[in-house]
């Protein structure tokens, strides 16, 4: 019998962060989906495990862009969060340990300016794994694949999207501000 993510103690949206970022390596999806999650459960909690998970997202999103110094960045506040929240990651069926070494070995990568390279995250949990790997083969991703440098729709995905909606919600929150007098942008 497959294993279901309902049938699983995590959250939804961090199933879908992992099935993104170990399927198709939509590093954007799995900070949309992540973020989204940490603004409901933890709104403003900067020291967030979650945080440092989108952050982590964020970083290879970077890295695979060769943008070295966001990528660098990013990924240190990963680690600086992550280092302190053990119990919250082991919770989350990964091991904290082999992850920080992960990411310390990305970091070298990245001061060496080496290539981008995936990788995959320490999960300990074989039900997670499982379910993960069940989601990945229903939307037709290929768990633990690598990630498709020649595909502008995942590489560019930030300045490739319809921010219509962004844009109509700051002018309405600008338009409130002002009362209602906030000019067209």
């Amino acid at each position: 019998m497959k294993r279901r993510w309902y049938d699983l103690n995590y959250p939804g949206p961090y199933l879908l962060y992992l099935v993104h970022f170990h399927g198709d390596r939509d590093y954007f999806e799995c900070h949309e989906v992540l973020e989204e999650y940490w603004k409901k459960v933890a709104p403003g909690e900067r020291e967030s495990h979650w945080v440092g998970l989108i952050q982590i997202a964020v970083s290879f999103y970077h890295y695979r862009r060769k943008n070295m110094k966001g990528a660098l960045k990013t990924m240190k506040k990963a680690v600086s969060i992550l280092g302190k929240k053990s119990l919250e990651i082991k919770k989350l069926g990964i091991n904290h340990a082999e992850l920080l070494l992960l990411l310390s070995e990305t970091i070298n990568r990245m001061e060496n300016r080496s290539e981008y390279e995936s990788i995959d995250l320490p999960i300990t949990d074989p039900g997670l794994m499982e379910a993960c790997k069940n989601m990945c083969s229903e939307r037709g991703f290929t768990w633990c694949s690598k990630s498709d440098l020649a595909n502008p729709q995942l590489v560019n995905r930030h300045s490739l999207r319809d921010r219509t909606d962004v844009i109509l919600e700051r002018y309405h929150q600008l338009s409130l501000r002002h009362g209602g007098n906030a000019r067209k942008i």
